[in-house]
């Protein structure tokens, strides 16, 4: 995987955090920490999507009559008739 480089600054409280999570062996250097926090970050939005799509796949059909259909709130129609989420 080809890598690139962004720049992050921290607050000077968080660096020894992350020094120290460098230093207990779990990652070879702070870009390897950050990057696992984003790839499980990552990982967590894609499992609530997941999550999401089978309920939505799991739920009963929302019925739009043709008026609903054509007018111009038409968000607003499906979002009123959607369960509400968590």
């Amino acid at each position: 995987m080809a890598s690139s480089t962004l720049h992050i600054s921290l607050p000077e409280s968080l660096k020894p955090f992350v020094e120290a999570q460098v230093e207990s062996g779990a990652y070879g250097n702070p870009s390897d920490y950050v990057r696992d926090l984003i790839l499980n970050d990552r990982e967590r939005h894609l499992g609530r999507l997941e999550d999401r799509l089978l309920e939505a796949m799991n739920s009963e059909p929302i019925e739009i009559s043709d008026e609903e259909w054509e007018s111009e709130d038409l968000i607003e129609i499906l979002r009123s008739k959607l369960p509400a989420t968590q």
